[in-house]
């Protein structure tokens, strides 16, 4: 075997407070949160003087992570513009299953969030949607129907 499981994602942020409180209102549960430097996290990222704080967080059946980063030093930069579209390379967004679609995104959009495109029915399997959240993070929401 070449790997044991996905162990987690990593998204850098310019506000962690209001990505972490997305992240919770969607569901997941905060497993921690704390500053990090020092010689091995420069070490590991290739860059020099690294102050960040970080926030781990995991899906209800401790399967899936988020780890949540914000950069004191070096400062962070932009590789796209914060509203890219969905056709824009790179990692587009994160999907999560959910029971009630209609409820999560009437939670989500108390933290900003906004529908990308419209809810959409695929057959009489699921209602999807995409929803972009703090620092333009899409999140797809799927609820399965049958």
């Amino acid at each position: 075997m070449t790997i044991q499981r996905m162990d987690n994602v990593l998204i850098i942020v310019d506000d962690l407070d209001a990505a972490v409180a997305f992240f919770v209102e969607l569901g997941m549960e905060l497993e921690g949160r704390g500053p990090i430097g020092g010689a091995w996290v420069e070490n590991v990222l290739g860059l020099d003087d690294v102050q960040q704080e970080i926030a781990m967080l995991r899906t209800p059946d401790g399967h899936g992570r988020i780890e949540l980063g914000m950069f004191f030093t070096p400062k962070a930069i932009s590789a796209e513009p914060k509203i890219a579209p969905a056709n824009t390379l790179g990692i587009r967004r994160i999907m999560f299953a959910v029971d009630d679609i209609e409820d999560v995104l009437s939670r989500l959009r108390a933290h900003g969030a906004e529908l990308v495109g419209e809810m959409a029915q695929f057959e009489d399997s699921y209602r999807l949607c995409y929803v972009r959240g703090p620092e333009g993070i899409i999140v797809g929401l799927a609820q399965q129907l049958s």
